[in-house]
């Protein structure tokens, strides 16, 4: 039997929880990508109030997602792209004016050294700072939302910051070229009118849920493509594009949405975008059921981490 005594310390602390026990890190210099926490909620939504443990959420789960995928990457991806955890960003949920800063200064330093930053939500909120940071490196910058919702709404001129207007904040700041970027998935019942007709006058594209299904998902993605190839790409991934049937810890469950592989194609269809910057969103731990959001929103970054690898170097694998 060993004596404790006799140990070294890296055998006697556990470390961190990371994504897919990715090697936990800050300094991303030669990493080509980098899971970013982000555990902030605006805390404002009536009944639905969680997201911020989103992060770690994810974490948990992702021990059952396993490193080699036979079809399209039967190797270590993660290990060949140098997948690495920067943590969480110490930030206080519902301060936005505080903690949006923090986000994109972390994100920034991880971009800025050449890794993809992979950001958790954290409500759809998030996105922004992680756009923000992303296109001081990626002028020019394409988003792809995938969402049951614009996310483009008036902002409020008293409470600006919320979850449902990250994307009008970026359309305004001109941090996204929104006439270049779509809005996929989008169904179901909002809080006011004219939400759709918004989105258009900011310049974004939009694709309803209806569209893209009587489309199929080899023309609707062939239409995301004529605007987004040769660009850099922000993927925002709100898991409620998800049907609630697969995804039911989320803060805007609706109806009529995307199955887990309907959603897992429509990723590996994306093969050959420039993301540049991505999010996976909207995981509300409190709202799941046996933790089956968070292990779908591990299998949705590690689609996403293997879109950035094939980039990267799957080609020359």
């Amino acid at each position: 039997m060993t004596s404790p005594h006799t140990l070294l310390s890296s055998d006697l602390y556990a470390k961190p929880m990371t994504f897919m026990d990715v090697p936990f890190k800050i300094d991303a210099d030669g990493h080509g990508a980098a899971i970013l926490g982000c555990p902030f909620d605006c805390g404002t939504h009536k009944f639905r109030i969680g997201a911020r443990q989103g992060p770690m959420a994810i974490r948990a789960q992702s021990g059952l997602v396993r490193r080699y995928e036979s079809e399209i990457a039967d190797c270590d991806a993660l290990t060949e792209l140098g997948v690495i955890d920067a943590g969480d960003v110490m930030l206080t949920p519902s301060r936005p004016e505080e903690a949006f800063p923090l986000i994109e200064e972390a994100a920034y330093r991880l971009a800025a050294a050449g890794a993809v930053p992979v950001g958790f939500g954290g409500d759809g909120s998030v996105s922004l700072p992680l756009i923000r940071a992303t296109s001081r490196i990626h002028p020019g910058l394409a988003v792809l939302h995938i969402d049951s919702h614009t996310d483009a709404y008036p902002v409020d001129p008293v409470h600006r910051y919320d979850a449902a207007t990250q994307f009008t904040h970026a359309a305004q700041e001109q941090r996204v070229l929104a006439s270049a970027s779509w809005h996929v998935g989008l169904r179901g019942s909002t809080m006011r009118a004219g939400a759709h007709d918004h989105t258009r006058e900011l310049g974004y594209n939009l694709m309803s849920m209806t569209e893209f299904q009587r489309q199929g998902p080899d023309e609707a993605v062939a239409a995301l493509r004529q605007s987004l190839e040769g660009r850099p790409v922000y993927l925002s991934w709100d898991m409620d594009v998800f049907d609630p049937s697969c995804a039911p810890g989320v803060c805007t469950p609706v109806w009529g949405g995307l199955s887990a592989r309907e959603g897992i194609c429509l990723l590996r269809a994306l093969e050959g975008l420039n993301i540049v910057g991505a999010d996976i969103n909207t995981v509300s731990p409190p709202h799941d059921v046996n933790g089956m959001t968070a292990f779908l929103a591990a299998a949705v970054t590690y689609e996403i981490l293997l879109l950035i690898w094939r980039a990267r170097v799957g080609d020359n694998h």
